[in-house]
């Protein structure tokens, strides 16, 4: 298509892109949201359930899900598709569903968005597809690229500023939905889980992500690091990134502390005051997007947008200085030494 005096319209990817973009140029830190399953369960989700059923089901639920983040003063909020691929799917007999459904949870997104007042950014979420890639397992990338594609393509549809690709642990995959986000003409931000001592379920380090990173062809707008065990962890590897002299901003997206189990129900430790400094500090680690992961609240929101917006920046915290503030670090190691033990296979959603 070309415009007046025929020269060619930008494309959608240069246009979409241009808010995050601008954002991350003008403003010295960003909030995005917190987490997604468990406000929903808190909603009336079961155990089991695909939340993403949620976006035509009780769409009421997902724009309060949504309007919670922009309320508390989110710039960035994920959309409820997390698990919004064909594989995941499958499990609930929706795998000829995933265009709809992806579609319905960006639109609903865009509607909040819209009219919010202030600019705010609509991450079309986009997680693991459940399976073992190839070598090591059943999954080609030809395939992976071919389920990420598709669910893109449904986020593009329904409004989605940015894809946001989180709670990865294989390189193989991260790469897979690099193509696939190519494919689909949308820019792109992408986090990895660090769980295992510091290193993703299969095994990659702080170190290893920023020279993946650096190689991809279409490489993402931010990066960066989501869910994991804690925040005192999450900022041990957000040093690791920063110790690279990394070129493209970070991302520090940690849960609201450990998870235990009580009555019947997963519940995290965070307060809404470490949450707060566990945000301050994220942004003097060098993180430039924070937000929270699993057990993160709108009362936790508010407070990491309060410090964030009062407290002035500091120098790069220390190890000591972390685990001071936010507790000890769940392993010795950070997972670049000698000493790190090998990977276990755990998986986590937001």
């Amino acid at each position: 298509m070309r415009g007046a005096r025929g020269r060619r319209a930008p494309s959608r990817s240069a246009v979409m892109s241009n808010l995050l973009s601008d954002l991350l140029d003008t403003r010295d830190w960003l909030m995005a949201d917190g987490a997604t399953g468990t406000n929903l369960f808190n909603m009336g989700l079961m155990s089991g359930d695909a939340p993403e059923m949620w976006n035509v089901e009780h769409p009421d639920r997902i724009r309060k899900l949504y309007s919670m983040a922009v309320e508390a003063g989110s710039d960035i909020f994920l959309t409820n598709s997390f698990g919004g691929n064909a594989s995941r799917l499958k499990l609930h007999g929706a795998q000829d569903r995933v265009r709809e459904l992806n579609r319905a949870a960006a639109e609903l997104g865009r509607e909040v968005a819209d009219a919010a007042g202030r600019p705010v950014v609509v991450a079309g979420s986009v997680g693991p597809t459940g399976d073992i890639m190839a070598p090591m397992g059943p999954l080609t990338h030809a395939v992976a690229v071919e389920m990420f594609h598709e669910q893109a393509e449904g986020l593009k549809e329904g409004g989605a500023d940015v894809l946001w690709l989180e709670t990865i642990s294989a390189p193989e995959e991260y790469a897979a939905a690099a193509e696939a986000f190519r494919l689909a003409d949308m820019p792109w931000c992408g986090t990895m889980s660090f769980d295992t001592a510091g290193r993703t379920m299969m095994g990659v380090t702080s170190e290893a992500m920023v020279k993946m990173v650096r190689g991809l062809e279409n490489p993402p707008l931010a990066f960066g690091a989501n869910c994991g065990v804690g925040a005192s962890d999450l900022l041990r590897t957000v040093l690791g990134f920063s110790a690279h002299g990394v070129e493209r901003p970070i991302i520090a997206k940690g849960n609201a502390g450990i998870p235990k189990y009580e009555d019947g129900h997963i519940h995290y430790d965070g307060t809404p005051e470490l949450m707060a400094d566990y945000a301050v500090m994220a942004r003097d680690c060098g993180a430039k997007v924070i937000g929270g992961c699993c057990g993160t609240m709108a009362e936790h929101l508010e407070k990491m947008h309060e410090a964030l917006s009062t407290r002035p920046r500091g120098p790069r915290p220390t190890l000591e200085q972390i685990t001071a503030a936010l507790g000890g670090f769940s392993s010795a190691s950070d997972g670049t030494g000698d000493d790190a033990p090998a990977p276990r296979r755990t998986r986590r959603r937001r």
